[in-house]
């Protein structure tokens, strides 16, 4: 566990809080797409974009680490109760792009479906663009991998040396788990940090983040079952 003090920090444009190890960011232009309409029918009805500003995106994120952190005794159960913490947000997402989107209404029948928009429209309509790529892992045919370069969870916290290797993008990976299974696709998703190599690494190479997150999407047994009826 963590030793007293030991906080996760918030970087960039700051403001300090007074009694807090805490710094919180002040960018005042930058904003995030939260549970917004993707399709361009939608907003040319009219409907209207949600948008929150990344700075009060951040100081809840933050607050609500350290609140999951104070009550856990080790990484992996602080990324576990981020996990669940997604989870019931990915199932309110899930219900709303249904409800504004009647595309999406459309029960999704084939894993890939599903898959692809996670990584498209479910992404466009919280972060505001698509997942950096989709694949499918060569090892095992029951696990694909989901590529964000710089999770929005991740844009302005540092991890002290003592907690490792621990990705607050688990958020993002309950997001996930929660909207496929509420698309009768359940599967176990997890958050991994990676290091760049190669062309990533040299695209990023100036100033850019030298991580990237991969979210591990391993489908249950029921639905590589049906997948194969299908097929």
């Amino acid at each position: 566990m963590a030793a007293p003090g030991q906080r996760l920090h918030i970087l960039d444009r700051k403001i300090a809080v007074p009694g807090s190890s805490y710094a919180y960011p002040t960018t005042r232009d930058t904003r995030v797409g939260i549970v917004s309409a993707s399709s361009n029918a939608y907003a040319a009805a009219g409907g209207r974009t949600t948008e929150v500003s990344l700075s009060a995106f951040s100081f809840l994120l933050s607050e609500m680490v350290q609140h999951v952190q104070a009550r856990v005794t080790s990484i992996d159960a602080l990324e576990r109760r981020l996990e669940e913490a997604g989870y019931a947000v990915g199932l309110r997402v899930l219900e709303l792009q249904q409800f504004r989107d009647k595309s999406v209404g459309k029960r999704k029948t084939r894993l890939l479906q599903a898959l692809q928009w996670v990584s498209a429209d479910m992404w466009r309509a919280l972060f505001g663009k698509t997942a950096d790529s989709l694949e499918r892992s060569t090892e095992n045919a029951d696990e694909y991998m989901i590529h964000e370069l710089q999770p929005i969870t991740n844009v302005f916290v540092s991890v002290p040396p003592d907690l490792g290797q621990l990705n607050c993008a688990a958020y993002i990976a309950g997001i996930i788990a929660g909207a496929l299974d509420g698309a009768c696709f359940p599967a176990t998703v997890t958050a991994h940090t990676i290091e760049l190599a190669g062309q990533e690494a040299n695209i990023t190479a100036a100033g850019g983040p030298r991580c990237k997150t991969v979210f591990l999407v391993k489908f249950s047994e029921e639905v590589m079952r049906r997948e194969a009826q299908l097929a």
